[in-house]
């Protein structure tokens, strides 16, 4: 167990107080009976199967901040540091402000934050390794680095930044609440080591000494109806009207009147000039970019093959073309095999991409790993028992007759619900830019557009090389095509327009759009638009031979070009509902600022060189 020191300061134990039976969200603070089968179990922390002697061990505990007392002294998170043994690029708790006015009454708002241990974990519902758990004891959302195979997927869906991907060691991890101190009865390292007694910590919904209220918003706090956080704030001085944050996300918390009236997350507009930013179209995403636009290629293409001699396309049947049919077939397996290892690249354990399964009851990267899996194995299946017939010369004439049907069928139907799960990852509250239908209407537009293109440069070259005529089948896959552009260009018009009316972090997300990327932005709607009637000309032209190959050729290095683009743009300008950051730590800018400049070489500046 936890040593406690000799003469440990009164103000480091835990208080044990009344508390109501519930807390405001009607969840009970008695997390389970004492007789519950849970209960009297030890935590084995470091090994050691001692069981801790807090009275309160199975209620739920949480933090409470008094934002008129915080110095922004930075004790707690050198506290936190030093107990967890933390690198200089990772903190549990940052301690980030807000500021407004104007000299003399100049004000400024610092905020401590780490994990809150919150009644509804995000984190732990989004995990697809199951590396979370809500414990009995304390309330303590607890997760395992050494079950997290560091996809980082709780990062995006946690609005307060507590869990942290640790670039380096290829994992995720977070705050544990000190639970080996909570055993013998001491707050967390933090919330002991606060000078100005801003930090305070015990039962949720108990009022510590010298506090007044008991909020659950503060300015720069976000919509605590996400997650039900398990954290407590008090401020009580006046402060401006207009709230700024010092790091780079464009975004101030504004009052439509001084008073009591709750603050709201606006855009900042600062008169910045379009630019190009092509070089901040990289990312550590940018193996989703691909992996995502392959994928919807491949679907898209399937179905256009499986579909297309149904719908009277006989050229695309593999009885014409044989060798045209299976040489596309095969390739489409290639294509998803290269996209499924570069997801699995993407991780930071790749090793350990099958504990990916592991959460399909919860998690949207569960689902979509799993129903990829199983489109790209009836995809395969279905292939090669039509170009090898003789794998099915076991089987009765009726299976012999029947299974290829089925398989393709199969297919065509989980290949479009692999898309819906994958657009249902995005669907995040704590990242407002992407928690619209426009993702369905991109993923889906993509997958009639590239699928279709795919499909319809392939076959022109071929009857082109083979004399034959190549009009008809064309203009019929020119539909596909235009339907998905229009698709996507619809979804990406209303996205625009619902995020302005929207406000908050998804308004600063298009700001960032229009500025930053804004000659990108640009490029990448005339792409869409240069699409739209370059497939339609050559559709309604009944062009044929060579001059229709090369045109299709052109038309699919604009569109996949433009793809690409919006694609890239997708990942780079979501700014999540993110704690404020300060001028250097947890600052987007600085971070930038510090690998272009060489500043994050020296391990002191808590910038990692590299995150690819």
């Amino acid at each position: 167990m936890y040593k406690v020191r000799d003469k440990e300061p009164e103000y480091a134990f835990i208080p044990d107080v009344e508390a109501p039976e519930t807390n405001r969200y009607g969840k009970p603070i008695q997390l389970v009976d004492e007789a519950h089968e849970l209960a009297g179990k030890s935590l084995n922390i470091n090994g050691d199967d001692s069981i801790g002697n807090n009275p309160n061990r199975y209620k739920q505990h949480g933090f409470y901040f008094n934002a008129d007392n915080c110095i922004a002294c930075h004790a707690c998170e050198s506290a936190c540091s030093e107990k967890n043994g933390l690198p200089p690029y990772l903190a549990y708790r940052a301690v980030g402000y807000v500021e407004g006015g104007s000299y003399p009454a100049y004000r400024r708002m610092n905020i401590s934050m780490a994990c809150n241990h919150c009644d509804n974990p995000v984190c732990l519902k989004g995990c697809p390794t199951r590396a979370y758990t809500k414990f009995a004891e304390y309330g303590a959302v607890l997760q395992d680095p050494d079950i997290c195979f560091g996809c980082g997927y709780c990062t995006w869906v946690c609005p307060y930044n507590a869990p942290q991907l640790d670039l380096k060691a290829g994992h995720v991890h977070k705050c544990n609440m000190c639970i080996d101190r909570l055993e013998v009865g001491l707050k967390p390292a933090c919330a002991a080591a606060c000078l100005a007694g801003a930090l305070d910590f015990g039962i949720i919904e108990t009022t510590p000494e010298n506090r007044e209220q008991l909020e659950v918003q503060i300015p720069g706090f976000p919509s605590p109806e996400i997650t039900h956080p398990n954290i407590r704030f008090q401020q009580t001085r006046s402060l401006p009207r207009e709230l700024t944050r010092t790091d780079s996300i464009p975004i101030k918390y504004e009052q439509d009147e001084q008073g009591d009236k709750p603050y709201r997350t606006k855009v900042r507009e600062l008169d910045r000039p379009r630019r190009w930013s092509l070089k901040k179209l990289r990312s550590r995403e940018d193996p989703l970019v691909i992996f995502t636009l392959i994928s919807q290629t491949v679907v898209g293409a399937f179905l256009v093959m499986f579909l297309g001699p149904m719908l009277g396309l006989e050229a695309l049947s593999k009885s014409e073309h044989p060798v045209t049919w299976s040489v596309l077939m095969f390739a489409l397996l290639g294509l998803e095999t290269f996209a499924l290892a570069l997801s699995t690249l993407h991780l930071g354990r790749p090793h350990r991409f099958y504990r990916a399964f592991n959460n399909l009851r919860y998690s949207p990267v569960s689902r979509e790993v799993a129903s990829i899996a199983v489109f790209f194995n009836l995809l395969g299946a279905y292939t090669l028992v039509q170009v090898f017939p003789v794998l099915l010369s076991w089987l009765p004439p009726a299976w012999q007759a029947n299974l290829p049907g089925i398989l393709g069928w199969g297919a065509a139907i989980s290949g479009p619900v692999a898309l819906y799960f994958m657009h249902r990852i995005y669907r995040i509250p704590a990242r407002p830019f992407w928690n619209h239908w426009q993702v369905l209407t991109s993923f889906y537009g993509s997958m009639f557009s590239l699928g279709a293109l795919l499909v319809a440069v392939a076959y022109a070259f071929v009857l082109a090389a083979q004399s034959l005529p190549s009009a008809t089948l064309l203009q019929w896959l020119a539909v596909p095509v235009v339907l998905g552009l229009l698709l996507e260009s619809f979804g990406l018009y209303r996205h625009v327009r619902d995020m302005q009316q929207q406000g908050g972090e998804g308004a600063a997300s298009h700001y960032e759009q229009r500025t930053t990327f804004g000659k990108t932005w640009i490029l990448r709607n005339i792409g869409l638009l240069t699409g739209i009637i370059m497939v339609s000309v050559l559709g309604l032209s009944g062009l044929d031979g060579w001059y229709a190959a090369w045109g299709w050729a052109l038309a699919a290095v604009i569109v996949i070009l433009t793809a690409l683009i919006g694609r890239a743009l997708f990942y780079v300008l979501v700014i999540p509902t993110t704690m404020p950051g300060a001028f250097f730590w947890r600052n987007r800018g600085f971070q930038e600022h510090a690998r272009e400049a060489g500043l994050a070489d020296m391990p002191q500046v808590g910038v990692l060189p590299d995150t690819h």
